[in-house]
């Protein structure tokens, strides 16, 4: 196991092998991530927190546009098995304690970005030595500088005054959230020979 990836080819590049395998992981919960985003801003009235939602579905957009061109792409048999099990697992699960399924389905989907923007640092990832201009570490490199960018506005929004009845509830969101996307992070890099447990 490797805190990192590679081994790197001569030029500097992540063997595509572990390319597919983290662009596939990204691909699907930014893309579930998005997905939500825009079905959250349908229910929503509260005009601040639509805002809020429509800024950062266009964020996810950017990262589910940006990865596929960045990506040297190879057959991964194993992802068969994987994506259904990660897709099934970025469902809403709205949790108990809000004042309607509305709120909770927002706060949810809210926690999941805070989760995935917190927990997965896919820059970390790349060796010191890594390619500089190789297009799939300038997109990991982008992923983890936009999410610092929107990581505080989320938290602005789960610690907002609106919330403040349902505290308890909020943290429990936003804690199950963190587990789960931590769990299949480390899962998913860790079958690819990656071992970043002792870092995060």
């Amino acid at each position: 196991m490797s805190m990192f990836l590679g081994p790197l080819d001569a030029a500097g590049r992540v063997p595509p092998g572990q390319q597919t395998r983290v662009a596939a992981f990204l691909l699907s919960c930014h893309g579930a991530m998005a997905r939500q985003l825009a079905l959250a801003q349908s229910w929503q009235m509260n005009p601040a927190w639509h805002a809020e939602l429509n800024a950062q579905l266009f964020h996810e957009a950017e990262i589910v546009a940006l990865l596929p061109r960045a990506t040297s792409w190879t057959i991964d048999p194993e992802l068969l098995f994987l994506l259904p099990g990660w897709e099934t697992s970025w469902l809403p699960r709205p949790g108990d304690g809000f004042a309607d399924r509305t709120q909770a389905m927002t706060i949810d989907v809210v926690a999941f970005g805070h989760a995935l923007h917190s927990v997965v640092r896919p820059a970390a990832l790349l060796p010191q030595d890594a390619a500089a201009q190789d297009p799939f570490a300038l997109a990991l490199r982008r992923i983890e500088f936009e999410s610092g960018r929107v990581m505080q506005p989320q938290i602005m929004f789960l610690k907002s005054a609106d919330l403040l009845p349902f505290r308890s509830a909020v943290n429990a969101a936003v804690e199950g959230r963190h587990f789960q996307v931590r769990k299949l992070w480390r899962e998913m890099l860790a079958g690819i020979g990656v071992d970043r447990c002792t870092s995060q």
